[in-house]
């Protein structure tokens, strides 16, 4: 799957940001493969980047042919409220944010897509040996041992192949 096909409108004007214990945000919308960005059209220049994947709902609420508002209800527990000018512009921004925030595919996700501009200088999985690390932690006598049920990845694929457990 290719996110290109899933964003309708990738930039949109006049949008009200609304957070938590900050100022109204007056700004453009950006919406990438992986981030919905808000920049204001200040002098002082304030971002906000939002992860898709940090985004568990959408709430709409459309005004007419003037717009709407959307409720992003985040996974980290916070609800911002975006101002959008316009019907067309409102469909095609709360159509995009829905479909971009329900992708399954975990290798899709932006920690797997992501590719650096610099060269890597090690691979981060073999910084460190997990028995090494788990023998430098735990005293003998402790109920602790390591544990090679996710080898595979079939249990989790979030988890790491070697785990320690309680005995």
């Amino acid at each position: 799957m290719e996110f290109a096909e899933l964003i309708r409108i990738s930039r949109c004007d006049r949008v009200m940001l609304h957070q938590p214990h900050k100022a109204v945000l007056d700004g453009t919308l950006c919406i990438t493969g992986h981030h919905l960005i808000v920049s204001s059209r200040d002098e002082e220049p304030q971002e906000l980047w939002l992860l898709h994947s940090n985004i568990d709902t959408v709430e709409r609420r459309q005004q007419g042919m003037t717009g709407g508002t959307l409720w992003l209800k985040c996974k980290d527990l916070r609800i911002l409220q975006l101002d959008i000018i316009g019907a067309d512009q409102f469909a095609k921004v709360s159509d995009t944010l829905e479909d971009l925030t329900r992708v399954d595919e975990p290798t899709l996700l932006y920690p797997f897509f992501y590719r650096p501009m610099y060269t890597v200088l090690e691979d981060g999985w073999t910084a460190f040996l997990p028995e090494s690390e788990f023998s430098r932690l735990v005293q003998s006598g402790d109920d602790w041992r390591m544990s090679y049920v996710n080898k595979d990845y079939k249990v989790s694929l979030i988890y790491t192949s070697a785990l320690s457990a309680s005995s």
